[in-house]
């Protein structure tokens, strides 16, 4: 079998990339972790027994970042719930998931968005998993949590942010 040749030249070199030309960007999940997790049911075994209506739920989300390096973050999901029943808690739970992203080549104006809104998004399917399981192994149904609108959430805390600025002198 013959091999191709190209006639005895050099193969063109591809250039480096110039200094000038951007690097590619870059976004990738290093790590996610459970930080911290706490569940109560504190009237076991009553709280267990069939309810004749559905409890009051209520869940707090929050999302905090923190820049460990020029290119990696933390970025914390803490969720905070409560379900409740004539004004007793039947179950409670705190949990905050991490996870750790590296972001390199991304324009500044997107990083706030990518860390407030996509890191968040793809850290909560496994948050809500943790808690579903941790409700049923509790005694209790499911809690399957809706999804969350990141977008909204990030939207609601930079209008508190700009209403809390004091502003610009001209």
């Amino acid at each position: 079998m013959a091999t191709s040749t190209n006639g005895g030249q050099t193969p063109p070199v591809t250039p480096p990339p110039s200094p000038q030309q951007p690097a590619q960007a870059q976004f990738r999940i290093l790590a996610q972790y459970t930080k911290d997790f706490s569940f109560e049911n504190p009237r076991a075994p009553q709280s267990m027994s069939q309810q004749s209506q559905a409890p009051n739920i209520n869940v707090q989300i929050n999302v905090n970042p923190k820049q460990l390096s020029n290119t990696d973050f933390e970025v914390e999901l803490k969720l905070e719930g409560k379900a409740e029943l004539n004004a007793q808690t039947l179950f409670a739970f705190d949990l905050t998931y991490a996870g750790v992203f590296h972001l390199q080549g991304i324009p500044p104006e997107n990083v706030g968005p990518l860390i407030m809104i996509e890191c968040p998004r793809l850290l909560f399917p496994f948050a809500r998993e943790i808690i579903a399981s941790a409700v049923v192994s509790g005694g209790f149904p499911p809690l399957l949590l809706d999804p969350i609108d990141f977008v909204s959430l990030y939207q609601q805390k930079a209008a508190q942010g700009q209403q809390t600025q004091p502003p610009a002198q001209a």
